[in-house]
């Protein structure tokens, strides 16, 4: 092996001659390339991105000889683009796990088989800054790595996602020179980043050159201190000068007009301050920037300036002296098919999607994102809680949940993360909290962490979730802003906001757990946010899937997971929790929480009289942006429509509207108001006419059922019992039953099949991530088999037959789950009524679902229907669903999930019909409105499988008529389902009415 002083195992050594941390910025020559922003284009900037040699070694005992040496023949070296990770470029291994170390739990020690890649990089040096001072900038590199140029150590550092700066100066030389890097997977620093994420390793941000005169701007500090009426600010601009040196400053606003300017001699430390007159407020909604260009000699520097007060009011956060509620996502840096490396449209894409979605507020879980990720942050109007990379989760999982955290020797290390994240970001007014990382326990180490933040920067708030006892006390908590909880229960966050001695405001920093078909809660939380004002908000966990993608040998794309590369340990699909795909195709979940947020609420005062109530819930813009378009509905035929150009409403305030339409007559349960309030204009994120939120109105007189299907074509039944078998036959019809299964075995219209397999009661579903999976198979609701006790038919008029069956629903070893009295109806049109009395045992848990289950026979791809949609919906999940005629196919009813489950049910339908395309099929309807879904996958299908390519999509469509489905919550890393969404009643009755049809006839 290669002589290297051993320093990723010393917890006394964090970096060797690497630069105290900075602001970041780029230099540029003129104040019209700093405006421009785009880097490459300054004299001063030169990008160390692109191809580099690359060895990878499995263990850095491999690496031998001087591989830095400037001689080295580097040719038979592997080319590898940076920035990138070495995982998903076929070196070492793809590994993800969640709480568990990867690694024996011994810090400082990492494993002597350390994977090493030895990274080469030959450049040349301008001639134009040869007389100047040259320093390399590294964005990002996991997990620490030793520096060579030209042959001589440079320096060392560890910190995987902050930067390390290192001046080169003494190191470079005219012409062509070599940098070399030997970049270790792991180090002591490993034991704190065992984020919820896949591991990566290697250069995976950002490399570039910085140009700097002898004498510079090292470091600036932006500071907006704001008058308590917020009517005159003063910019105190704090600066850090590497020597003596003129620094001229001009503040612009978003127009390019002057606002003030100033000029300072500094001389290593200064400050120059600027008077602002009414100055425009920076907040998310309304993004304003100023542009603050600092020139020194020939550099100029620019900062871009959000003017904003963050602070706490008897309990309640404020943002400009008004209550804010944090609508949230946590953000994970993660790509498909970069890892870790994210592209820049990528990031841009990602805010576009949560601004469309009614977000405000992401928290960078769990450490500081890309610097031009905050850039972007500040634009588009973020509220981010920026959080330390800094995570200890793995000596949890061997029973000593503070143990770093409370270790005096780990002190320096917790707080170079701060320290390190502080100074880089502090300049962005998106940034609201600084985070001290996650579930790493809690002790003195944070403490210093915090007190230190306090000290550097007063402006902002300090959070960490982790507060805990340890030994037989309490670390003090003083040092902490907010109260943050991960995934308390509706109970427990009423009892907070309830209780007059918790003074801190309440930040849900990780909630309802978006992961596969969910969450089911997050109406449930934001009644509660929305009802009390110390309740501050929170961040769904989380925003993105993490699946890599991937290719099965025969050719079918899917997206891994944890295990899918053979690492162990893993936390399986636990990496797919996400609101949007891995591509970013939003699941139905994101659309839930786009409702839930919505800055504007419509409310009801008097549906048939057309008054609503529009409360404006943003707490800086009026409405004038939105239009509402309003239309009544009758089974889906639109009866009258209208729209208003443009709502006036100001901040947090209420008005009445008043809609110009007559109540319609014979007005059922199938006649309602849908209203939609959209963008008038077009604006960064979306275009004009994108719908913000929309809402749906029964009209008053809905105690009737929607409308069945008019009786017609009725006649004599003629019935023929054989073997056990009724061969029932009308006018164009035939149906099949079977007396001894206790239920329809086929049906028929015009001799065209319409089942092809016997109905049956169902009671499973393939379960979700939030589902009581073990406890549901363990009771043996997967394997459910039918008794019929006893099986009567008789016929009282000529076009009426009836058959009373009572039977049971069990499996092996168990006692029966249910009892159930069925009374089936064959009416003389083919029409066909059953009526379900259902006893459940009482010591059951709740029921997954209960319904008939149909195999209709191919071809049946055709589904029309009257309820919500046109996404899927459960009892829980059904705020961004509007009630309405739907046309589509059982395809458009799959929800691809990268781990498949229970996907597609529609909460609430009216009436359904699943037919050929000739219309060929069967009409479903009840009394009652009840949950429907048609699928080419039955229940077993979707439980067996494990990823999308396990899927064999069927010919026949598999129909549920569901009674009721239980709600799909957010248990997987959260509170229990909700007693109200489960199905859990010990006695109910339902009833279905199948129809054969022809559409077209009907």
């Amino acid at each position: 092996m290669t002589s290297l002083t051993k320093y990723w195992e010393n917890l006394e050594v964090l970096q060797i001659n690497r630069q105290p941390a900075r602001a970041h910025y780029i230099p540029y020559p003129d104040t019209a390339g700093a405006k421009q922003g785009k880097r490459g284009h300054s004299a001063f900037y030169q990008t160390l991105n692109g191809s580099w040699k690359f060895q990878y070694y499995r263990s850095v005992h491999e690496v031998n000889g001087a591989f830095y040496a400037t001689d080295v023949d580097v040719n038979g070296m592997d080319d590898l683009i940076v920035p990138s990770c070495w995982q998903t470029n076929g070196y070492d291994q793809m590994h993800y796990t969640n709480v568990n170390y990867p690694i024996p739990c011994d810090p400082p020690f990492v494993p002597d088989q350390n994977p090493a890649g030895v990274y080469v990089r030959d450049f040349q040096l301008p001639t134009q800054w040869e007389q100047k001072e040259t320093y390399v900038v590294f964005e990002g590199v996991n997990s620490c790595f030793y520096l060579w140029v030209n042959g001589t150590f440079v320096g060392y550092s560890q910190g995987s996602r902050i930067p390390a700066e290192f001046d080169l100066t003494e190191y470079v030389r005219p012409g062509q020179n070599r940098m070399t890097l030997l970049v270790l997977k792991w180090c002591d620093g490993t034991y704190l980043e065992d984020q919820d994420a896949w591991r990566y390793s290697g250069i995976y941000r950002d490399v570039y050159l910085l140009s700097r005169e002898k004498t510079h701007i090292r470091d600036v500090f932006v500071n907006t201190d704001l008058t308590s009426d917020f009517s005159h600010a003063t910019l105190r601009i704090e600066m850090e000068t590497t020597g003596d040196t003129a620094v001229r400053a001009h503040l612009q606003d978003a127009s390019g007009a002057l606002v003030a300017s100033g000029e300072s001699n500094m001389n290593g430390q200064g400050t120059l301050a600027l008077e602002v007159a009414h100055p425009t407020l920076w907040n998310a909604e309304q993004p304003y920037l100023y542009e603050l260009y600092l020139q020194d000699g020939t550099e100029t520097i620019l900062i871009r300036v959000g003017f904003r007060n963050v602070g706490i009011r008897d309990g309640i956060f404020m943002v400009n002296g008004k209550a804010i509620k944090l609508k949230g996502v946590n953000r994970h840096d993660s790509h498909p098919k970069l890892g870790q490396t994210i592209p820049i449209n990528h990031m841009i894409q990602d805010l576009k999607l949560m601004k469309q979605h009614n977000v405000n507020t992401i928290r960078t879980s769990h450490y500081p994102n890309d610097p031009r990720f905050l850039e972007l942050c500040d634009q588009y109007g973020f509220y981010v809680v920026d959080e330390a990379d800094l995570e200890a989760h793995g000596v949890g999982a061997v029973g000593k949940p503070h143990w770093l955290s409370a270790d005096p020797a780990w002190r320096d290390a917790y707080v170079d993360r701060v320290v390190r994240m502080v100074e880089r970001d502090k300049n962005h007014p998106s940034i609201i909290m600084w985070s001290l990382g996650n579930e790493s326990g809690y002790g003195v180490n944070h403490v210093a962490m915090a007190e230190w933040a306090k000290a550097r920067d007063a402006s902002r708030l300090v959070h960490y979730e982790g507060e805990a006892p340890f030994g037989d006390h309490h670390t003090s908590v003083e040092c902490l802003d907010v109260k943050s909880v991960m995934y308390p229960s509706i109970q427990d966050t009423e009892a907070y906001a309830l209780d007059e001695t918790k003074t801190k405001p309440f930040f849900l920093c990780e909630y309802s757990h978006a992961m596969g078909n969910g969450p089911g809660d997050l109406k449930d939380y934001w009644n509660l946010i929305y009802q009390y004002p110390k309740l501050m908000g929170g961040c769904v966990w989380e925003w993105c899937d993490h699946g890599i993608a991937a290719v099965t040998p025969d050719g079918q794309p899917y997206y891994a997971y944890g295990g899918d590369f053979g690492d162990r340990p893993n936390d399986g699909n636990f990496c797919i929790d996400g609101l949007v795909t891995p591509d970013r195709k939003p699941h139905t979940g994101l659309l839930e929480l786009k409702q839930v947020l919505a800055p504007v609420s419509i409310g009801a005062v008097d549906v048939a009289k057309g008054m609503l109530k529009i409360t404006n819930r943003y707490d800086f813009m009026g409405l004038s942006h939105l239009a509402l378009h309003w239309k009544v509905e009758q089974e889906g035929r639109v009866l009258e429509q209208g729209q208003i150009w443009q709502l006036e409403a100001a901040p947090q305030t209420t008005v009445d509207v008043q809609l110009p339409y007559m109540m319609p007559e014979h007005a059922d349960r199938g006649t309602y108001l849908s209203v939609s309030v959209w963008q008038n204009q077009e604006n960064a994120w979306a275009p004009m006419g994108y719908e913000v939120t929309f809402e749906s109105f029964a009209f008053s007189n809905t105690s009737a059922p929607a409308e069945m299907l008019p009786a017609h074509q009725s006649g004599p039944i003629t019935v023929i019992e054989e073997e056990g078998r009724l061969s029932i036959r009308g006018l164009h019809f035939e149906h099949g039953f079977d007396l001894e299964a206790g239920v329809i075995q086929s049906m028929s219209k015009h001799g065209v099949k319409l089942l092809s397999k016997p109905m049956q009661y169902n009671l499973w579903r393939a379960p979700i991530d939030n589902d009581p999976r073990h406890e549901w198979i363990r009771e043996g609701f997967d394997k459910v088999q039918m008794k019929v006790y006893s099986s009567k038919w008789e016929q009282p008029e000529p076009a009426r037959v009836t058959v009373r069956v009572s039977f049971s629903l069990g499996a092996y070893i168990r006692i029966p789950f249910l009892h159930g009295e069925a009374l089936w109806t064959v009416e003389g049109t083919g029409e066909v009524t059953v009526a379900v009395k259902v006893k459940v045992r009482e010591e059951l848990p709740f029921l997954p679902r209960f319904g008939l289950e149909l195999t209709m026979p191919a071809g049946s791809e055709e589904v029309e229907y009257l309820g919500h949609g046109p996404h899927e919906s459960y009892i829980d999940k059904r705020q961004s669903v509007r009630k309405g005629k739907y046309l589509l196919t059982v395809d458009d009813m799959y929800e691809a999930y990268v781990m498949p489950q229970e996907h597609g049910s529609r909460y609430g339908t009216e009436w359904a019909a699943v037919s050929n395309e000739l219309g060929m099929g069967l009409h479903f309807a009840s009394a009652e409105p009840f949950s429907f879904n048609a699928s080419h996958y039955t229940p077993a299908d979707l439980t067996a499988a494990r990823h999308t390519y396990d899927l064999v999509r069927r010919e026949e469509t598999t129909v549920h008529l569901d009674y009721k489905v239980s709600g799909v919550g957010s248990r997987s890393c959260g509170p229990e389902l909700m007693k109200q969404y489960r199905l859990d009643e010990k006695e109910f009755t339902c009833e279905f009415v199948i129809r054969p049809i022809f559409k077209e006839d009907e």
